[in-house]
């Protein structure tokens, strides 16, 4: 028997292809998106925001990763590392980072600022629906930088151009600069140009950055993907507005 993938409706509607390693199906699904920049919205079936998903999961996944970061960087390096998790997505995620690594300090940036405390940085998500991110550590040392300052650890659900993680690295450095950053996210979704990108940034900043991922590939657009995608949320939408019974009889008119 075939085992149906999540993605399948809006991949048969939109022409969206996604291509990866043997997991990357398992850990993602495709859904729909009503969004002004993309048709698409990459759907978790391990982060436990989106779709059900057993704790144990949610939580092996995000710890999973946090052991791997810890051999990476050394038990006593891992020790002083600090882990930075993206709202809302990755809030959660970074948590269970943080508790691979053994005790990291953990931080999630927010969109909300809070009356009295001052922002130890800030950065954008370009893509997202709300832009802009604040950095509001309890402790306005703990994103210090300098030459003997700890790795910092980025954790995101999934990485795909990279502009998010880029962008904030790069405004922290500007006032933090600090040897080695860690990029952490349970898929890895960029494109060669970007791979490279990647490899460009760390060379111009002057610092090591590392990324550790569970799966790789990459998602197929045709032309035409946003339009296509904006008029199947309109249409679902005036279907979901229409008394019960009104759609289908609409549907039969246009047949006859």
């Amino acid at each position: 028997m075939d085992v149906v993938w999540s993605g399948d409706w809006v991949a048969e509607r939109l022409g969206v292809a996604l291509e990866g390693d043997g997991e990357l199906r398992e850990l993602l699904g495709l859904a729909l998106r009503r969004n002004p920049k993309r048709a698409h919205l990459l759907v978790s079936n391990v982060l436990g925001k989106h779709v059900p998903q057993k704790p144990a999961v949610v939580y092996g996944a995000g710890y999973g990763l946090g052991e791997r970061v810890r051999a990476l960087l050394g038990a006593e390096e891992a020790r002083r590392a600090v882990v930075l998790g993206y709202a809302e997505t990755a809030t959660g995620l970074g948590h269970a980072v943080a508790d691979g690594l053994r005790d990291a300090p953990y931080l999630h940036s927010t969109r909300r600022p809070v009356a009295g405390v001052a922002p130890a940085g800030g950065f954008e998500e370009a893509h997202s629906h709300a832009t802009s991110h604040l950095l509001l550590p309890e402790d306005p040392e703990l994103l210090a930088g300098g030459a003997e300052a700890s790795t910092l650890v980025l954790v995101d659900d999934e990485f795909s151009t990279g502009n998010t993680v880029l962008n904030t690295i790069r405004a922290l450095h500007e006032s933090h600069p600090r040897e080695r950053y860690v990029i952490v996210a349970l898929v890895d979704m960029r494109s060669p140009a970007d791979r490279d990108r990647l490899t460009a940034f760390a060379t111009e900043i002057g610092a090591r950055v590392d990324l550790v991922t569970r799966a790789a590939g990459t998602v197929s657009l045709p032309d035409g993907v946003l339009e296509r995608g904006q008029a199947l949320v309109a249409e679902r939408e005036a279907e979901q507005a229409s008394p019960p019974g009104q759609a289908e009889q609409a549907a039969r008119a246009g047949r006859a």
